[in-house]
């Protein structure tokens, strides 16, 4: 299984971006605890949900300095 590209996490709608993040978080939340609990199978699992994790973190503050940008701009 590839990482995933960033371009993916680009094209999502800031909904469907809060979404993603949330669910990653929660797979994040699981793999910890079967690695607590030795029930995990696929340790690699956790690079790939953190490396997902950070690209959709990294889009959201793009678009947030993107929308604050503009009006920061206008009040000078």
């Amino acid at each position: 299984m590839p990482l995933p590209k960033i371009s993916e996490a680009r094209e999502l709608n800031d909904e469907q971006l809060t979404q993603e993040i949330i669910s990653v978080k929660k797979q994040l939340f699981q793999l910890r605890l079967q690695k607590a609990t030795r029930q995990l199978e696929k340790p690699h699992q956790f690079k790939h949900y953190r490396h997902r994790l950070a690209q959709l973190l990294t889009v959201e503050a793009e678009r947030k300095k993107a929308a604050a940008s503009p009006s920061a701009n206008q009040e000078e």
